[in-house]
């Protein structure tokens, strides 16, 4: 893997794990990270409503902003749904 390509990682798996605290609910994943002028645009899926039964949940979107040091620039929900939605079906 490249250097270019693990900073990325490094910075996608902090930008989560910060995000997280920031928003005070778990990250379930990173399902996007894509590189602009400034650094990187990481998406990231949280858990915001825990629900029995866990089909019921409700998860989110975010998008984070992170500089070419790892720092968070901003960050904004881009969508809410249930965990059984799907996209484009």
């Amino acid at each position: 893997m490249a250097d270019d390509q693990r900073r990325a990682v490094q910075f996608a798996r902090r930008a989560m794990d910060t995000l997280a605290e920031l928003v005070g609910c778990p990250a379930e994943g990173i399902t996007g990270i894509r590189r602009n002028e400034e650094g990187w645009i990481v998406e990231v899926e949280v858990l915001e409503v825990e629900r029995v039964p866990e089909t019921s949940d409700v998860l989110a979107t975010y998008e984070v902003e992170i500089d070419n040091d790892g720092e968070i620039i901003e960050f904004h929900r881009l969508r809410r749904y249930q965990r059984t939605q799907t996209e484009g079906m």
